[in-house]
């Protein structure tokens, strides 16, 4: 798929793509972890009043346990502020990185108390992003070569997507649609109520949509793709299709509409899918299934 094709797309809403820009305001940065820290009660933690003297500082770093990608560190940055206005921090890399073991990620100065009561809740903030762009990007390189991209879904912690859709990008991946009002996706259960006629169901997506939004629709079958063809939709998704169709799938499309494959994918069958010559992968287990990357914060 040409860059000129991927900018139309992006052009009419139908692909959300903002580089490594953070996705929330100051705003909402605060409100976030504002509510992540009082859910931790970290205001009464009893265990660092007891143990630890009000007038200590302490020194300490962020350090990643094993290789990966960062993200999330703004929000990790909010929450040590929050519980110390005056901590001072040194990133030395940022989200977007790749690091290896034992690689120290920021460094940190201040208040002993406020460092130690923000530690959890700013470590299950980049742990949990970090896991997702770390995923994102071992897909990302099973592929690379082959002039694929690997895309995300819909498939989101509720009230995260942004944040997780953001540590997509930073490992490498790209963004499908942010949400239903993005684009027209005709999925499977569309077409079970508009009795399986695809002409039909793209027309009236046509008639209803805002003027040029792009239209994409699910295939499970080569008569479905043909139908899609017919239709002129802008994007064909082959969903849980066997290599054999996709070959035959990508064939038939024949660069009329943007390709992609859905369903099932892992990385052990990544890079033969993508050798196919689907323009997109899209999977969901990035932001589902992806396991937290392994931080520490280490004190002096």
């Amino acid at each position: 798929m040409t860059k000129t094709r991927e900018n139309e797309l992006a052009a009419h809403g139908f692909f959300w793509e903002e580089g490594l820009q953070f996705p929330l305001t100051k705003k909402e940065t605060t409100a976030l972890v504002s509510a992540a820290l009082e859910e931790d009660d970290t205001k009464h933690d009893i265990t660092t009043a007891a143990t630890v003297l009000s007038n200590r500082r302490a020194r300490c770093r962020l350090v990643s346990r094993h290789s990966g990608v960062i993200a999330g560190l703004p929000l990790a940055c909010e929450a040590f502020e929050q519980l110390d206005r005056a901590v001072t921090m040194r990133i030395d890399h940022a989200d977007g990185s790749r690091i290896e073991p034992q690689t120290p990620v920021m460094f940190l100065s201040g208040h002993a108390r406020g460092l130690l009561s923000a530690e959890r809740v700013a470590l299950n903030f980049v742990q949990r992003l970090s896991g997702i762009a770390t995923m994102t990007a071992r897909y990302v390189d099973a592929i690379a070569g082959t002039g694929a991209h690997i895309l995300d879904t819909r498939k989101t912690t509720p009230l995260y997507r942004r944040l997780e859709k953001y540590a997509v990008r930073c490992g490498g991946g790209l963004n499908h649609r942010m949400d239903l009002s993005s684009s027209v996706l005709v999925k499977d259960n569309h077409l079970a109520t508009a009795e399986g006629d695809i002409a039909m169901a793209v027309k009236h997506a046509r008639d209803l949509a805002p003027s040029g939004m792009k239209i994409e629709v699910e295939c499970e079958t080569l008569d479905q793709v043909r139908a899609a063809l017919d239709a002129a939709v802008d994007v064909i998704m082959f969903d849980n299709m066997q290599l054999v169709d996709l070959r035959e799938g990508v064939k038939l499309v024949d660069g009329r509409a943007v390709t992609e494959a859905s369903g099932g994918v892992t990385l052990s069958t990544v890079r033969i899918i993508a050798e196919t010559g689907v323009d997109w992968i899209s999977i969901g287990a990035l932001t589902h299934s992806a396991p937290a990357l392994n931080l520490g914060l280490d004190f002096d």
